[in-house]
C-alpha cells in the first residue's frame, strides 16, 4: 500500500505550523468523505508569512517557491485535522490565487509550485488534481500566493 507520509519524508520536507483562522472561517472541514481546506497563504517554519507582489517585487520563480510554501502549510492543515497525509485518496481540486502585477501572465506557472509538491508525494494519478490559476491585485498581508483545496479521503 502506497505510504503519503513515507514518501513526505524521503523528500526531506518541513510542514509549517498548521495557521490559525485569521477572521470567522473554518481552515478546514470534513463532509462525508470530503476535506475542504479553505484559503491558505505561505507560512514558513517560524510562523512568518512570505511577502511581495510576483512581478514587481518578486520574480517567478520566487512566487512558484511561495506556491510551494503554501502547499506545505495545507499539509500541515491536512495532518492537523486527520493526523495523517496517507488519510488522503486523492487531491481533487487546487485554486491558486496569485497577488501580481496587470501585466503578468504566467499565473499557472506559480500555481505550479504547489502541484508539483502534491504530485510528489502522491504521484501523477492521485496527487495531480484539478485546478484554476488566477491573478489578483491583492491578498491578505501582501503575500504572493494564497491557495485552497480539496481533498478526497479514504472511507
Amino acid at each position: 500500500m502506497y505510504n503519503a507520509d513515507e514518501q513526505f519524508e524521503k523528500l526531506g520536507l518541513v510542514l509549517p505550523p498548521a495557521p490559525k483562522p485569521m477572521g470567522v472561517y473554518k481552515p478546514s472541514l470534513i463532509d462525508g468523505k470530503y476535506l475542504y481546506l479553505s484559503g491558505h497563504l505561505p507560512v514558513l517554519e517560524d510562523g512568518s508569512q512570505i511577502k511581495g507582489r510576483v512581478g514587481r517585487d518578486i520574480d517567478q520563480e520566487a512566487g512558484k517557491l511561495a506556491a510551494r510554501q503554501v502547499g506545505l502549510t495545507l499539509l500541515a492543515s491536512v495532518k492537523a485535522k486527520l493526523g495523517s497525509l496517507n488519510k488522503i485518496k486523492r487531491v481533487i481540486k487546487v485554486f491558486g490565487m496569485v497577488n501580481c502585477t496587470p501585466e503578468f501572465e504566467s499565473q499557472p506557472y506559480i500555481i505550479n509550485g504547489c502541484s508539483e509538491l502534491f504530485a510528489s508525494i502522491w504521484g501523477a494519478d492521485n496527487g495531480v488534481a484539478t485546478r484554476s490559476a488566477v491573478g489578483v491585485c491583492s491578498l491578505p498581508g501582501n503575500v504572493p500566493v494564497e491557495i485552497e483545496a480539496l481533498f478526497e479521503i479514504e472511507a
